[in-house]
């Protein structure tokens, strides 16, 4: 029985047009994250297998599998969410965003300075990867974080609420080798009820990262 499924998507290929093509969203969701899933459940029968017949000779491989197809299928399912054709601006309080708001000025400065981090973290990964903002319960701020691939480059225990996903799957067909014009484009369908949603249930699980016995 499979362990992770493919989510359905929150609205149809054509709602976030024209920031993201109707061709990119089916062909990322339907083939892409997809693709991720099938690989974790996959790694997790291999790992069945492994211990079953207690060969070990693949197990750096297939650990490593396993977290790039099961952080690329946590952060789509994010990715989908975080994004709405009713979208972009930035969080204000009458919006009943307030909150996440004051979050970001505080952590941040202010939203440009948070924008101008998570656009750059985003528009300048080496490669494959995302922008990420991110709560971190030690301190409770949040932080913008920049992922190489899928898991790289992650403080342990912070949790994503905002990802930008800078694959090249993610944009190329429309915006062909300009990145940064993708990420731009971006924030203009960010759904912040759904990052204020995401930023307050962080806060309660707060206790959960144990530092000490």
């Amino acid at each position: 029985m499979a362990t992770y499924t493919l989510p359905e998507l929150p609205y149809d290929y054509a709602a976030l047009a024209p920031v993201i093509s109707p061709e990119i969203i089916e062909l990322h969701h339907d083939k892409h994250h997809a693709a991720y899933v099938k690989g974790a459940n996959d790694t997790l029968e291999q790992l069945a297998e492994a211990r079953d017949k207690d060969q070990w000779g693949s197990i750096n491989g297939l650990e490593k599998n396993l977290a790039f197809h099961l952080s690329g299928h946590i952060l789509h399912s994010i990715y989908w969410h975080n994004m709405t054709g009713d979208g972009g601006g930035e969080p204000l309080e009458k919006d009943g965003v307030g909150e996440l708001a004051d979050a970001l000025a505080e952590s941040f400065g202010s939203f440009a300075k948070f924008k101008a981090q998570l656009t750059k973290a985003s528009a300048t990964t080496q490669g494959s990867g995302w922008g990420v903002l991110a709560y971190e319960p030690v301190t409770g701020r949040l932080i913008v974080e920049q992922i190489y691939d899928h898991q790289g480059n992650v403080g342990q225990g912070s949790v994503p609420i905002l990802v930008f996903d800078a694959w090249e799957h993610a944009f190329y067909l429309q915006y062909k080798n300009q990145k940064v014009d993708f990420i731009e484009a971006m924030w203009q369908v960010v759904n912040w009820q759904d990052v204020a949603k995401r930023y307050t249930a962080a806060k309660e699980r707060a206790n959960n990262l144990l530092l000490a016995p």
